[in-house]
């Protein structure tokens, strides 16, 4: 075997090891692509504008499953184990001309984490919103995207 097979061959298997690990690391459902979704939803949402929140409201529970996406066009609630681990929330505030302050387009989120790993966001009241503490597990109940109540320990909060 000439050096230039060899080389030319050595070539052509590292071009197949890298097509591999490119298929295997960014692939849909790879756990290597949803780590790296989470940096990089964290940088996008600290640099949103007015209307892409706007978009932001229009968003769906997110599932990992499409039989869990199926799921979620029913109209029936679910109950899940989770836990919440952030909030957010999108509010304008308009002041008037006599000084009076008011709250205008208010808009609240939960980001839950089921047992099994799955991320779920929930829409809620302003209410919810201030009750549910952070890390705290229980039974959320909720109906598409909307929270119906979370259940836990020492409380119930109900969405109104």
């Amino acid at each position: 075997m000439t050096p230039q097979l060899r080389n030319l061959l050595i070539l052509l298997g590292a071009i197949a090891v890298v097509l591999i690990l490119i298929i295997l690391f960014f692939s849909g459902n790879s756990r290597f692509r949803k780590f790296i979704s989470i940096f990089l939803d964290d940088k996008s949402s600290s640099t949103q504008t007015s209307a892409e929140s706007s978009d932001r409201r229009q968003r769906r529970v997110n599932f990992d499953d499409e039989s869990e996406q199926r799921r979620v066009t029913s109209s029936e609630p679910f109950v899940e184990m989770a836990t919440l681990i952030q909030k957010s929330d999108d509010r304008m505030r308009v002041i008037e001309s006599t000084g009076q302050t008011r709250l205008v387009d208010e808009y609240y989120e939960l980001l839950f984490i089921t047992r099994k790993g799955k991320r779920i966001r929930i829409e809620c009241s302003r209410e919810a919103y201030d009750k549910i503490p952070f890390n705290q597990q229980g039974s959320l109940t909720y109906k598409r995207n909307r929270l119906v109540k979370f259940k836990y320990y020492e409380d119930i909060v109900y969405d109104s």
